[in-house]
């Protein structure tokens, strides 16, 4: 069964592989799942027939036979448990490659998605410019710390997980700033995501989209 997966028609992050269905790409293209995508206009994710899928109208969500799910943490965890290759088969590992998904997402991106929103919708706010301090010192408090963790390794843990997929793609959210730079371990931890060959289908594939092109 080939699941179906949505992606914005045309993305707001210009082909940057930024864009939500990002990670989900990557993760079936690591465990070799064949998939087909369904392109969604900002006007049809708000509709009712898609919302049936997304209940907050956006993008990704994931369909394959009579199952439906939402959140790209979510999808990506179900295409780890459903595939080998994404979690480690050690239990003690497979749990604290889980552990790293929910960081990534719930502890790492928040700030990194309050300088988005800072940067993109706020810049013209009086307070502008005292705020976008205190964010990137948000910002620069959990690079370090996740600095400190991953020292010298390429990893996370012993072996790529879905926990460094989902932290290779918050991180790769700070690419247009300066911030991420100061860590230079974080960075070689990013590009090591970046030349896996996964890594690169997916971002051709997303890449497509907005350039229509097909990937070669």
């Amino acid at each position: 069964m080939i699941p179906i997966i949505t992606a914005f028609e045309q993305s707001p992050d210009r082909g940057q592989g930024l864009a939500r269905d990002m990670p989900v790409r990557w993760a079936l293209e690591e465990v070799g799942q064949p998939y087909e995508v369904r392109l969604v206009s900002f006007s049809a994710m708000k509709e009712a027939a898609h919302r049936a899928l997304h209940p907050f109208g956006q993008i990704p969500t994931y369909e394959a036979g009579d199952l439906a799910l939402f959140e790209s943490g979510a999808i990506v965890f179900h295409i780890a448990e459903c595939h080998v290759g994404l979690l480690p088969q050690d239990t003690n590992a497979r749990s604290r490659a889980i552990m790293w998904m929910f960081a990534a997402l719930s502890t790492v991106e928040p700030p990194i998605v309050q300088l988005e929103i800072a940067t993109y919708l706020e810049r013209d706010q009086t307070w502008y410019e005292q705020r976008l301090p205190m964010v990137e010192d948000s910002i620069r408090s959990r690079l370090a710390e996740l600095s400190d963790r991953l020292g010298g390794t390429d990893w996370l843990d012993d072996v790529f997980s879905a926990g460094d997929l989902l932290m290779v793609q918050v991180l790769r959210r700070l690419s247009g700033s300066s911030l991420i730079k100061e860590y230079p371990n974080l960075c070689a931890y990013v590009a090591r995501g970046e030349a896996r060959p996964a890594f690169k289908r997916a971002f051709e594939a997303q890449l497509a989209v907005f350039t229509g092109k097909s990937p070669d």
